[in-house]
């Protein structure tokens, strides 16, 4: 039906407009895809129609079962294959390649981008294949399971894998656009990038070393701050949780650059720090903060919540029985946290330090603020591309390198994890109380994390106070004229008027985030659950294919989006699509980590005896596995949420005038020195988030696991400790 009664192509304003309807089969733009092939000579659609004919017949011969599957599997396939084939060689000129028209011909006919017709034939083609992989045994013949494995890695390849291939392509690419693959090791033997001068005084390191060195530092940083945020957040009394859980998410909410602001109004040459030092005590301003020190520091404001996120599922998981039976067994609490409670958070850790290196590698927002003469290959790149060089083929070639640090992480990530069982979270009764934190343990956790907390509360309210002041470190006259000029509101004679210049801005990203953030947290639970529960060819593949577009710059995926989506087959750039699929596939690998963490720890007997209960996969998911991963779920959305409303980078080449985003505004007014508007708008922002998180955490609700609510922690007996 849709290659019958459906335009094929996508039509100027929308299918839903109805225009296409009364023109329907009389030109190529409002025809389907059987009037195409007869009445407008687009003879290369009949063998995709061909494939979609014999699925349709296939039942009526009522062959095997098997028989069925593969057939079924090979004309789908085939269908597939035939869809991009004839997508990419033919696009609104004709042929695409001068190879293709020496040995067809010049064609009359042309392509343009797909539409409704073509986008409902390609989704029945990806179920009609996984129908077949079932019927022939596949993934234990589940279809739904098949279903699942089919829409996910499709999805990844059409919006993360392709976009990434058709950039980095680039780097064997002349400025012509000729292959040569000599430029590519040409390229990477540059000195800026591997020079290690710094060893010796002579100079700067390259940036792969200063990139490589940054994502170690910050990793093991968030990994420990995360860690310690999480110890005191779930098995100490201390008073005021909900508050340190605040604290802990601000920077998270924050538009990248603002951390990096709030640290120069703090510690820049006339930041209230050094005019302190200066007024004080004659201390020479200095500059200290711009270079690694001041990108480590920002970057560990900005990812220690991610890996809170992350670890916080994790220390909630461990198994309060294990630890009162290695009690039972004469074992201190030093003890007991050592050899049980740690191993068991290893999976956590390793996502989490995973998470922080590639984020900081990935980092674009706070080394181009606080980098100074410490270069890092995200600005190497961003400069390649936007600078007077606009050299595409050596941006491709950084991003390359990237990509291959971000493998050698995952794949150390997975040698530390190996493949030891970890689940603690089973169907029998688990309501042991959490044993108490080692007093040292204890204490160490505090004076990591309440100070670093502090900290952060104290750098935000200099940040807030700095839009109500004229000119923060010249005028401090208190005004409230950033906010009106942002946000001002009037009366007219049909209702309000939104009359403040940030409101566009503002409700277009609050509706694109609360689209993408659902999608974000469905997809990424979704590929957690198959990589995590299913064994299937290509599962490795599939789960660093899911990290890809978190370990390129966000830069990089913007120009790759634009590369690959504004021309046919898919012509997409300049609407509101483009921006959501860069917002969920960008931001999906948090809520991959998280789940994945998560799920280890649940006992795959749960999942067995859902099937013994003739349970299928659906409800398995749905009511044994989903309610166990609630902090992974509020991690996701979260995460979804606040980095579609935050990301700057990723959309700096996508936004139009009718779809602006909240950031880009943001970041023209930094530019234009309106940095009282910016700050104003950015707290608006942090209390949009801060009102939807807590929305997310009532709308998903806690995990329950059946455990006595008594107080978390007890005084412990003397000498046990």
């Amino acid at each position: 039906m849709g290659a019958t009664f459906l335009p094929w192509y996508a039509q100027p304003d929308s299918v839903f407009a109805f225009d296409w309807v009364s023109d329907f089969g009389t030109t190529v733009e409002a025809s389907g895809a059987f009037s195409l092939a007869l009445r407008h000579g687009c003879w290369w659609l009949w063998p995709l129609l061909g494939a979609l004919l014999g699925c349709l017949s296939l039942p009526l011969l009522q062959p095997h079962r098997r028989t069925i599957g593969t057939v079924l599997t090979g004309l789908a396939g085939a269908g597939l294959v035939l869809f991009w084939l004839q997508g990419l060689a033919i696009g609104v000129s004709g042929w695409t390649t001068d190879w293709l028209v020496a040995a067809f011909g010049a064609i009359d006919g042309r392509q343009f981008g797909i539409g409704a017709g073509a986008t409902i034939v390609l989704v029945a083609l990806l179920a009609l294949l996984s129908l077949g992989l079932a019927a022939r045994g596949a993934f234990k013949g589940d279809a739904f399971i098949a279903g699942a494995v089919v829409a996910v890695t499709a999805s990844i390849v059409l919006f993360t894998v392709w976009p990434v291939l058709r950039i980095l392509v680039q780097a064997f690419n002349t400025t012509e656009g000729a292959f040569a693959p000599a430029l590519l090791i040409e390229r990477l033997s540059t000195p800026k990038i591997w020079t290690l001068r710094c060893l010796w005084g002579g100079g700067g390191c390259g940036v792969a070393w200063n990139t490589l060195f940054l994502a170690l530092c910050c990793g093991a940083g968030t990994t420990v701050l995360g860690l310690a945020f999480a110890l005191i957040a779930t098995r100490t009394a201390f008073a005021y949780k909900k508050t340190l859980r605040v604290l802990t998410i601000l920077p998270i909410i924050t538009p990248p650059f603002v951390i990096g602001l709030g640290l120069i109004l703090v510690f820049g040459r006339a930041g209230l720090v050094n005019q302190f030092l200066d007024n004080a005590f004659g201390i020479a301003p200095t500059r200290w903060i711009y270079g690694f020190q001041g990108v480590l520091l920002a970057q560990l404001f900005a990812f220690t919540p991610v890996a809170f996120l992350v670890m916080i599922g994790v220390v909630e998981g461990v198994s309060p029985t294990l630890e009162e039976a290695s009690q039972t067994l004469r074992a201190g609490r030093w003890d007991t946290f050592r050899t049980v409670s740690l191993p068991l958070m290893k999976p956590g850790l390793a996502n989490a330090f995973l998470v922080g290196f590639i984020e900081s590698i990935a980092d674009f927002g706070n080394p181009i603020v606080l980098g100074g003469d410490y270069g890092v290959l995200s600005t190497e790149i961003y400069f390649a591309v936007v600078g007077a060089q606009l050299d595409y083929g050596r941006a491709a070639t950084l991003a390359l390198l990237l990509l291959a640090f971000a493998l050698a992480a995952f794949f150390l990530q997975r040698r530390v994890v190996g493949t030891r069982s970890y689940a603690t979270i089973a169907g029998k009764g688990d309501a042991g109380l959490p044993v108490a934190l080692p007093d040292g343990l204890r204490r160490l956790a505090q004076a990591i994390a309440l100070p670093w907390a502090a900290f952060t509360g104290l750098l935000y309210v200099f940040v807030f106070v700095g839009g109500f002041v004229k000119v923060w470190g010249r005028d401090y006259t208190p005004t409230l004229q950033h906010y009106a000029k942002a946000f001002a509101v009037e009366r007219g004679p049909d209702g309000l008027l939104w009359t403040g210049a940030a409101w566009h801005s503002f409700w277009t990203t609050v509706k694109l985030a609360a689209i993408s953030a659902p999608l974000t947290g469905l997809l990424g639970l979704l590929a957690a659950w198959l990589l995590a529960r299913q064994r299937f060819a290509g599962r490795a593949a599939l789960e660093f294919a899911t990290l890809l577009s978190f370990a390129v710059p966000g830069t990089v995926i913007g120009v790759a989006y634009v590369f690959t989506f504004n021309v046919p087959p898919l012509e997409i750039t300049g609407t509101a699509l483009i921006l959501v699929l860069c917002f969920v596939f960008r931001n999906m690998p948090v809520g991959v980590r998280a789940g994945m963490a998560a799920m280890s720890q649940i006992d795959r007997s749960l999942d067995e005896a859902s099937a013994m209960l003739r349970g299928r996969a659906p409800q398995t998911l749905a009511y044994v596995v989903l309610p166990l991963l609630r902090p992974a779920m509020v991690g996701a959305l979260v995460y979804g949420f606040v980095r579609s409303v935050t990301t700057v980078s990723a959309v700096v080449f996508l936004v139009t005038a009718e779809y602006e985003l909240a950031t880009t505004y943001i970041v023209l007014r930094v530019i234009n020195g309106d940095y009282g508007l910016a700050i104003a708008y950015s707290c608006a922002l942090i209390v949009l988030m801060l009102v939807a998180i807590l929305l997310i955490q009532l709308l998903v609700g806690e995990r329950r696991l059946g455990r006595r609510a008594a107080a978390p922690v007890a005084a412990a007996p003397a000498g046990r400790a």
